[in-house]
């Protein structure tokens, strides 16, 4: 016990002595913190950010329909008819069919497409909308204010605002619209019996696979696309778009490498001479080496929490603002919405390895070469 708390007394010594000798090199140790902290910061707050639009893309699919069947005309998605639905009705393992009635609507006033969709749970009035927040803000929109819309014949459609959804839905429903069937179709005119797609609902998830199989045989000219798929796909756009944000902040990861390398490798004649008077006076290899340790430590350590708290409060309390065009895409009607905490210990693992281990290894082995030195050599 008392050997224990010898050990302990001995490393207080030592990060007392840390302390004290950083703190004669404040300027130096002041400028590599910012500096490290800021990389940290940035890399730190892309790993954060798109960890947590993944997980609310998995959230907002989870009750998305096990299947989607599109019709393909000349490589292009058209109108399907409802006997397609018909057909795939009898197919075993296969709950529901529903058609779906959605698109896109480009609004010169804000110069911003619109996403209008049918709820399958119909509850619209014809001649009546419920819109989003975004939308709500770009047009100056409220309950009971009128909304119109130019057809696909140019005549004007009057849509009366019911309902603006509420911000907590922002990142599903910010630039949407929802009108009854009878407007959608004549808004776009589509004709009755035709929709935008199906969805069908497959309880088993193991049988899935075998019904998409069974879709494609009864429907050749149609398209299967599975929830599995489209998640696939938001979590390789994300990825996408967060290496487009890393690879200009590659020459400054760069930078930093080769400046925390000249840093830690380069001792400075005050810090040889430091090392050969502690070596004159009687500490030994390991106590230096321990001490040194210490400081880079400290500094990496500091840098790291500095980074990464930064980094939560940046994605999490401000919602990236320095990401958010280039990871939220480039559209007009940005979502304004509150992400969920998401922090994997497995990132936040590898980040400190990808930026404290490297530096603490660059501090290490020059200062056991001027520990290992004669001390007249060394304080020459």
């Amino acid at each position: 016990m008392n050997d224990f708390r010898g050990m302990l007394e001995r490393q207080r010594y030592m990060v007392d002595y840390a302390v004290s000798s950083m703190a004669r090199r404040k300027g130096r140790n002041t400028g590599l913190f910012i500096v490290y902290g800021a990389m940290v910061f940035l890399l730190a707050s892309v790993l954060f950010y798109t960890s947590a639009l993944q997980h609310e893309a998995g959230v907002l699919l989870a009750e998305a329909p096990e299947i989607v069947v599109q019709r393909m005309v000349a490589g292009r998605h058209d109108l399907i008819p409802t006997d397609h639905a018909e057909a795939l009705r009898g197919i075993r393992g296969v709950r529901e069919v529903r058609g779906r009635l959605w698109g896109y609507h480009y609004d010169p006033v804000v110069r911003a497409n619109y996403t209008l969709l049918v709820p399958p749970e119909g509850g619209i009035a014809p001649g009546t909308a419920v819109i989003g927040p975004a939308l709500a803000r770009a047009r100056g929109a409220g309950m009971g204010d009128a909304l119109g819309l130019r057809g696909h014949d140019g005549n004007v459609f009057s849509f009366r605002i019911v309902t603006v959804l509420p911000q907590e839905s922002a990142l599903a429903s910010a630039d949407l619209l929802l009108v009854a069937e009878t407007d959608f179709r004549e808004l776009f005119g589509i004709p009755t019996g035709r929709y935008t797609d199906l969805t069908l609902r497959v309880p088993n998830p193991r049988e899935v696979q075998t019904v998409a199989t069974k879709v494609l045989e009864a429907l050749p000219d149609s398209r299967v696309i599975l929830r599995e798929e489209m998640l696939r796909t938001y979590d390789a756009v994300f990825d996408w778009r967060s290496t487009l944000i890393l690879l200009p902040l590659s020459g400054a990861l760069f930078a930093f490498a080769i400046l925390a390398w000249e840093r830690a490798s380069g001792l400075s004649a005050d810090e040889r001479r430091e090392i050969g008077i502690l070596k004159a006076v009687g500490w030994e290899t390991g106590d230096v080496l321990r001490v040194k340790l210490w400081e880079s430590g400290l500094l990496s350590l500091s840098a790291f929490v500095f980074g990464t708290t930064a980094a939560y409060w940046h994605v999490f309390g401000l919602s990236a603002p320095l990401l958010a065009p280039v990871m939220q895409g480039w559209s007009v009607l940005y979502p304004d919405f509150a992400l969920t905490p998401m922090v994997d210990g497995s990132q936040m693992l590898a980040l400190f390895f990808l930026t404290v281990f490297p530096y603490l290894a660059a501090t290490l082995i020059p200062v056991w070469r001027a520990a290992v030195t004669d001390p007249d050599e060394v304080m020459r």
